[in-house]
């Protein structure tokens, strides 16, 4: 990476880099998460429901997840497409990974896994830090939370 001065670096405009970094973070992440014919919001719908099994409704998981959805996905759809696949089931009016899920679910975590490897090649953890609290901070300069998201 060629190095520039303070000065060069300052006057960089953040959202240029900050649109970079994200395009680049989620395209890596989609196409991993695409090896299992899965998009974000089916990946965010596995972990919700492995975190909790049988505790999530289809309206209380959507109204979660729906903060995080940049694309207008339907995720009445995402949920029928994991229950229609054998990954999920619906009980009782709430959601629970079958085995296939859970073993997708894995799958997916140790591809994504290797992606963020990789985001973080030649970043100490100090540094990489420091470059979140940034951003968190201009979030919050900008009427954002700055909380780390649950």
């Amino acid at each position: 990476m060629k190095e520039y001065s303070q000065e060069r670096l300052v006057a960089q405009p953040i959202g240029y880099w900050t649109g970079e970094a994200y395009r680049r973070v989620v395209g890596r992440l989609r196409a991993e998460l695409a090896v299992e014919d899965l998009t974000q919001p089916h990946w965010w719908t596995l972990n919700h429901v492995a975190g909790s099994p049988g505790t999530w409704t289809r309206s209380d998981l959507a109204d979660e997840l729906t903060p995080f959805d940049d694309l207008g996905i339907d995720f009445h759809g995402v949920f029928d497409d994991l229950v229609d696949r054998g990954w999920m089931r619906e009980e009782a009016g709430t959601l629970t990974l079958t085995e296939a899920g859970e073993a997708g679910r894995l799958r997916a975590r140790d591809r994504n896994a290797r992606a963020h490897e990789q985001m973080h090649e030649g970043i100490e953890a100090a540094d990489y830090v420091a470059a979140l609290n940034v951003l968190r901070r201009v979030v919050v300069n900008l009427r954002g939370s700055g909380d780390l998201p649950e």
